[in-house]
């Protein structure tokens, strides 16, 4: 079990200014965007400055594994995206707007193609699709379980767009959390990645100004199952690092709980509860970060 991402920085893609921070940055992933940071008549560029940064970035060592987010594919720009960025051998490629599976799975090929066309091992580039932004998205969420999809890193969702389609006025219920809608697509991100054994990666925080309640979102989405998050500056980078990293309390409980299940049982008493091993498989993913 490898250490999940904690945290994805959104840099536009035709920024040369901010292409050169990514380096001093702390986040586990930036994701390069060539979609909504990028006009239209700027995409060729946003294309060829982010191939030449990725392949200038594979001869360093350590910094972020650096991911594209490519434009939908009802566009007319994802596969001309996906040509420029494929031989420079991103770690992932983020993908918009999808309607379900096929989609992905449309990129899958796409990738499939490149890779084998610029000598890149097989499955070297993984997929994160933004799975809600659609009205049709989300009830296909549970296909992913199904689906197949070996390049899958996890899902993510988005309330913009998914507001936008709806004609909505706003995602936000009255108290400022998400509205009903979006609470369900949510969870519905949460269950789908998991059933298809992938990570679950919470959406952004819109207020870059609002330490405390970034980091609050931040660990309830990490208590309910979520592994990382996106970062729109920044500074939110270290915060959602932080709140996405298991505690000292926590690693040794984790260390204690898979120690008691080396008899090979499938329970066993620990401090005064009964563990399962539902128990084991989360003490496993919390050890994983420590490993990581």
């Amino acid at each position: 079990m490898s250490r999940p991402l904690r945290s994805f920085l959104f840099v536009p893609g035709d920024s040369e200014k901010k292409l050169g921070k990514v380096a001093g940055t702390t986040a586990d992933a930036v994701i390069l965007d060539l979609e909504d940071a990028v006009s239209a008549a700027r995409k060729p560029l946003a294309r060829q400055l982010v191939s030449e940064f990725v392949v200038a970035q594979l001869v360093s060592t350590g910094g972020p594994q650096l991911w594209v987010r490519i434009n939908p594919l009802q566009t007319g720009h994802a596969l001309a995206d996906l040509a420029a960025v494929i031989p420079a051998v991103p770690a992932g490629v983020m993908i918009p707007k999808i309607t379900g599976p096929e989609d992905v799975r449309r990129v899958h090929h796409y990738i499939d193609a490149l890779e084998a066309a610029y000598g890149i091992v097989t499955g070297t580039v993984q997929v994160l699709p933004v799975a809600t932004e659609t009205p049709l998205a989300p009830f296909r969420l549970g296909d992913f379980a199904t689906a197949g999809l070996d390049r899958l890193y996890g899902l993510t969702w988005g309330a913009e767009d998914l507001s936008a389609a709806l004609g909505a006025s706003t995602n936000l219920g009255s108290t400022g959390e998400w509205a009903t809608t979006y609470q369900v697509v949510r969870s519905l991100t949460l269950m789908g990645a998991r059933a298809a054994d992938v990570e679950a990666v919470e959406t952004l925080y819109v207020d870059i100004r609002d330490d405390a309640g970034l980091a609050e979102s931040s660990r309830r989405a990490r208590a309910e199952g979520f592994s990382g998050r996106i970062a729109i500056h920044p500074a939110q980078v270290d915060i959602i690092n932080s709140s996405f990293t298991p505690s000292t309390d926590e690693i040794e409980f984790a260390q204690r709980v898979v120690q008691a299940f080396s008899a090979d049982v499938g329970t066993v008493a620990l401090e005064g509860k009964m563990l399962d091993l539902p128990h084991l498989k989360q003490a496993q993913r919390v050890l994983a970060w420590d490993n990581g």
